[in-house]
């Protein structure tokens, strides 16, 4: 998924407080305006590398701070920060985060309401710990992000297919292979947005989620309210899990589900969170989380006062089904309140939905963001700045080109 549709609000929050100097991947390109060194490393999760490039821009500048948006450098990161004399939360910390099975197993020493979880290594310990727990189960690698490789199984015939798809992605994993099989939290899925100093946790939003249905987990939209009535509910929950963790600073994105009006933890995402949630935070609340990253990674308190009290919606576009994109267009006037609208995907790109293989990168077209006095009004708006999108898909299995909803 190209990062600036996505990153390049929060580069461009940070620039304009700090000088920035980058450690990435791949040559620097939309980056270049708000950067001023950088260094190129084949692996940014490759330690030694990283901590050479960390080196050699410690030599040329004087770093104050370092910290990653990216979930698979949280880990590597804190480690340069500590080989830095930098602030950070600990590496062992960001490992704990990274690690599903030992963030539940942390929840549960600290009386933090979670899901029951078994690590298992093969098929046959998965299907011993699904009957122990019961169906349906959730079956995901303990290591990644974004819902990728995460699936429900609803009987036993449907636990071996589902392994298998969870287990793809756990083989990727850089810090864990194995995959969980878990209780199924039947409920709303929502998001805390918050922000720890020095060991003070402040909530600063909450966004309610819309998922895909099942089996899979593909987040569709987001919306959040300053006024969201379920921050009082949430925050507790919210705070005892980072406790539980160890996280002691930085922004987290602590996701949870509602079942029967209580929080039951999903995970705690050390990092801002993705899906331009951290826009939308921005634009309800007025408090800009990368900038408050950047402050604590500086060991500077960070603003989180919030200036203005509104809402804002994303809607993540899919097609309906796997196919080569034809045509891809916004048509008539594009109203105030649809504040973004962004195509990853353009005519002659091929989607591969997760029933076909694929997964967020491959399959969704791109997403639009819409403002309004509440979260219903910007999830109407939504709705409707959707129902313009002119899409049509020529499927993978059929010949003929149709025209195509989006979901």
């Amino acid at each position: 998924m190209e990062a600036e549709g996505y990153r390049g609000t929060c580069l461009k929050s940070v620039a304009d407080a700090y000088d920035v100097v980058l450690i990435t991947g791949e040559e620097p390109s939309w980056e270049v305006p708000y950067i001023r060194d950088c260094v190129v490393v084949a692996d940014p999760t490759d330690q030694a590398a990283l901590s050479a490039a960390g080196r050699v821009l410690a030599e040329r500048h004087r770093p104050a701070g370092v910290f990653t948006w990216t979930e698979w450098y949280l880990v590597p990161v804190a480690r340069l920060a500590r080989q830095l004399g930098l602030p950070t939360t600990g590496p062992e910390v960001m490992q704990a985060c990274r690690n599903k099975a030992t963030a539940r197993t942390l929840f549960a020493r600290h009386g933090v309401p979670s899901a029951v979880s078994v690590s298992v290594q093969n098929l046959p310990e998965a299907k011993a710990a699904a009957a122990r727990i019961g169906y349906p189960v959730v079956l995901k690698p303990a290591a990644h992000a974004a819902s990728i490789g995460v699936i429900r199984a609803d009987t036993p015939e449907q636990l071996a297919a589902a392994y298998e798809f969870a287990n793809r992605t756990a083989d990727r994993g850089v810090e864990n292979r194995t995959v969980l099989v878990e209780e199924y939290l039947d409920g709303p899925e929502v998001s805390v947005e918050s922000v720890t100093y020095r060991g003070q946790t402040t909530i600063v939003a909450l966004t309610r989620k819309t998922v895909s249905d099942p089996p899979y987990f593909e987040e569709l939209a987001h919306s959040l309210d300053a006024n969201d009535p379920l921050l009082g509910v949430v925050a507790p929950a919210a705070r005892a899990a980072i406790r539980a963790l160890g996280i002691t600073d930085g922004v987290s994105h602590v996701e949870m589900r509602l079942v029967d009006g209580r929080p039951r933890l999903i995970e705690v995402n050390a990092r801002i969170a993705g899906d331009m949630i951290g826009h939308l935070v921005s634009l309800a609340t007025g408090i800009d989380l990368p900038r408050a990253a950047a402050d604590i990674a500086c060991d500077r308190a960070p603003d989180l006062a919030p200036t203005q009290a509104s809402a804002a919606a994303i809607r993540l576009i899919y097609p309906d089904t796997s196919g080569t994109v034809d045509r891809l267009a916004y048509e008539g006037e594009r109203p105030p309140w649809l504040e973004r609208l962004h195509f990853q995907h353009h005519v002659g790109d091929d989607l591969v939905l997760p029933a076909d293989g694929g997964d967020m990168f491959t399959a969704r077209i791109g997403y639009l963001i819409t403002t309004g006095p509440t979260a219903d009004v910007a999830q109407a708006r939504a709705e409707q700045a959707l129902s313009h999108l002119d899409v049509h898909i020529t499927p993978r299995t059929a010949g003929a080109s149709t025209d195509e909803r989006v979901a």
